[in-house]
């Protein structure tokens, strides 16, 4: 289902309105562009990015040529409706470059750590290249996965019990790519979890 964009915005002289562009999972933000009308009603009917290109005077589809579109998940408006914040799940890099974000990888949130992990794991189970542990994980299959959980999860027990942090930084690292690899095989995408425990947020 495709997110419903906000209604009565202010536009500029141009008809057009600024909309940036936010990773649903890891909340990195993406890009900056601006849309009119069209450009919206486009993004509500497809579910897809939809922008006015003010250099070619005319309407895109991010991603119609590289492949790399942004699915929208979610539209908000800031309080004076003037600026829209459409929250979307990147194919691949954003940025034309070929960067992630158009503001340069060292803007990236901790957060984003995990959806680039994420997005590697699809990519190593698309290629399949050669010596990727990541593929022999997979081709192991979601018991295999699990297994490592348990094993990665009984060394960060044991880690937390001594008293070399660094140990437990390295084994919780462990443990969050293998739990990654598990919900990749049963084809839960890590925004789903990250939604989950922001539900909840609050006093405990």
């Amino acid at each position: 289902m495709s997110a419903t964009m906000p209604r009565d915005l202010k536009y500029d002289a141009s008809g057009l309105i600024p909309v940036v562009v936010q990773d649903v999972t890891s909340g990195d933000l993406l890009m900056v562009g601006y849309a009119n009308d069209e450009a919206l009603r486009r993004a509500e009917e497809t579910g897809y990015a939809h922008f006015w290109s003010r250099s070619r005077r005319k309407l895109w589809k991010k991603g119609e040529t590289s492949g790399n579109v942004l699915r929208v998940r979610e539209a908000r408006t800031d309080c004076d409706r003037d600026v829209i914040l459409l929250i979307a799940e990147p194919a691949g890099p954003t940025c034309h470059t070929g960067m992630r974000t158009c503001f340069g990888e060292d803007s990236a949130t901790d957060a984003g750590v995990l959806a680039e992990i994420e997005r590697v794991i699809a990519d190593r189970a698309k290629r399949r290249p050669e010596g990727s542990y990541t593929v022999r994980l997979l081709d192991g299959g979601l018991d295999r996965s699990l297994e490592k959980i348990g094993e990665e999860a009984t060394e960060l027990v044991l880690a937390a019990k001594g008293d070399d942090s660094e140990r437990v930084i390295e084994e919780a690292a462990d443990l969050l790519f293998h739990l990654e690899v598990a919900l990749a095989q049963r084809g839960v995408a890590l925004s789903r979890v990250l939604q989950e425990l922001k539900k909840r947020r609050g006093p405990r």
